[in-house]
C-alpha cells in the first residue's frame, strides 16, 4: 500500500536532489522513497546505540557491583582459612 502527499522542501534540497535523481536515472518518487527509508534506518540504529549505551552502563555498575561483593567474600574466606590455620 502507499500513501499519497504533498511537501514542501527547500529550493537548495530539491535542486540537489533532482541532479542526483538524473544522475541516477530514478524517479523522483523512488528516489524519495529510497532517501526516507534509509534515513528511517540511520535514526533506529541511532535509537539502538543510544539503548546499547545505556543498557551498558547499567550492567557495567551491576557488574562491578557484584565484582566487590565477590572480592569481599573472597577476603573473608581467607581470612577465615587463615585464622582456621593458627589454631
Amino acid at each position: 500500500m502507499s500513501k499519497n502527499l504533498s511537501l514542501k522542501m527547500d529550493d537548495a534540497v530539491f535542486q540537489e536532489a533532482e541532479k542526483t535523481i538524473r544522475r541516477l536515472g530514478k524517479s523522483r518518487n523512488a528516489y524519495i522513497n529510497e532517501a526516507v527509508n534509509y534515513y528511517n534506518n540511520y535514526q533506529r540504529r541511532r535509537d539502538l546505540r543510544a539503548l546499547l549505551v545505556k543498557e551498558s552502563a547499567a550492567v557495567y555498575e551491576t557488574s562491578m557491583a557484584t565484582l566487590k561483593e565477590m572480592e569481599s567474600l573472597d577476603d573473608r574466606m581467607e581470612a577465615s582459612e587463615g585464622s582456621h590455620a593458627d589454631s
